[in-house]
């Protein structure tokens, strides 16, 4: 069976498109010295590997408005990769996270060198700041392969508005899910808690996964209304399914196959649906139990194993998977009537709400 992200060698096509960027900036960047290689490092390492599902939904969304496939259109959709690498980075030093993909996080890439030429001063510090500077490299370049793509200035002006708008939100939405950690959940009923997590997975993630990569390429391929209006509602449905999914694999994915350590979210003490629902299946002992352990720094293996068997024994997983099922089906909808002329687009667009929902990666 295909994977639909490899159709139109649209992976290939896209790393080359980050390669030849990322070749170009050690050349911008030169003048620094030596002093800039270890953020170039970083960035690389980074965005060697990944889903490419933000580029291959821009890619898909223009050729679904008419558009024609060119290197130019790959630069513009890989843009959205460069701009997934930003806020993964950034989303690392404020989870403080180990890992990712299987790597050690920029931040902690960085504290490790720091650590390793014996440099002066915390290596923790000097590897977060040292990673938030990576991140708004790459928020640098993602504009800039935005605008210097080649595709046509108006087609790239009738994207711009979204474009922005993209990156504004999500900057609001990664605080907005700071905020809620701040808050927690004291005195919410669980309709709020589920209520207040779907929309912090919206605005956090979906929107940017998603929903705008379709926007913003539709919208350079001049769609009408009726069909910006259909993928909207598709690419919303698909990425808050695909957090979800997200979740579930947070708590119940492999290493091997996510990259993070088994119950990361667990140890973060993300608050998403699949907590609201497990809370509300705990009787008193087990809720105040598992509330002491959701986000505690020394989380033992045990004390994981402990809590995804309460979550399993509440239902809270069957009831995440029945919104991510709801889900899927709504965007297959908005799918079905949504006026795409050619097939080809059409069919992709199909088998990625197959493929950003039944994963394990």
């Amino acid at each position: 069976m295909r994977n639909p992200l490899d159709v139109d060698d649209l992976r290939a096509r896209v790393q080359a498109a980050i390669d030849e960027q990322l070749t170009c900036q050690r050349t911008v960047l030169d003048p620094v010295g030596s002093a800039a290689e270890p953020l170039l490092d970083a960035a690389t390492e980074l965005l060697s590997g990944g889903k490419r599902l933000r580029a291959a939904f821009f890619y898909w969304a223009y050729r679904a408005a008419g558009g024609q496939d060119s290197d130019e259109l790959i630069k513009a959709a890989t843009s959205m990769e460069m701009f997934q690498a930003a806020a993964l980075i950034h989303d690392d030093v404020m989870d403080d996270s180990d890992t990712r993909r299987g790597q050690p996080a920029v931040h902690r890439r960085l504290a490790l060198e720091h650590d390793k030429q014996a440099w002066i001063g915390d290596a923790d510090r000097f590897g977060a700041a040292g990673a938030i500077l990576v991140g708004d490299l790459c928020l640098t370049w993602t504009d800039e392969l935005y605008a210097t793509s080649g595709l046509p200035v108006a087609e790239l002006a009738t994207g711009r508005s979204t474009f922005d708008a993209m990156r504004n939100q999500l900057m609001a939405g990664q605080f907005l899910d700071v905020l809620e950690a701040a808050l927690g959940w004291d005195g919410a009923s669980t309709q709020d808690r589920i209520d207040r997590a779907r929309h912090v997975a919206r605005v956090k993630s979906a929107r940017y996964t998603v929903e705008q990569p379709l926007l913003i390429g539709a919208a350079c391929a001049q769609a009408d209304s009726a069909l910006l209006g259909a993928l909207g509602t598709y690419g919303l449905a698909l990425g808050e399914a695909f957090q979800q999914r997200d979740d579930l694999l947070g708590v119940f994915g492999d290493p091997d196959a996510t990259g993070k350590p088994a119950g990361d979210d667990l140890q973060e003490g993300k608050r998403t649906v699949l907590i609201a629902h497990t809370l509300a299946g705990l009787d008193a002992p087990d809720r105040a139990r598992f509330e002491s352990l959701l986000g505690a720094p020394d989380l033992a293996y045990e004390d994981v194993t402990w809590m995804r068997d309460r979550i399993r024994s509440t239902g809270a997983v069957d009831s995440v998977e029945k919104l991510i099922a709801e889900l899927a089906d709504k965007a297959r909808t908005a799918l079905h009537h949504a006026p795409i002329a050619d097939s080809a687009p059409r069919a992709v667009l199909d088998e990625l709400i197959t493929l950003a929902t039944d994963r394990s990666a």
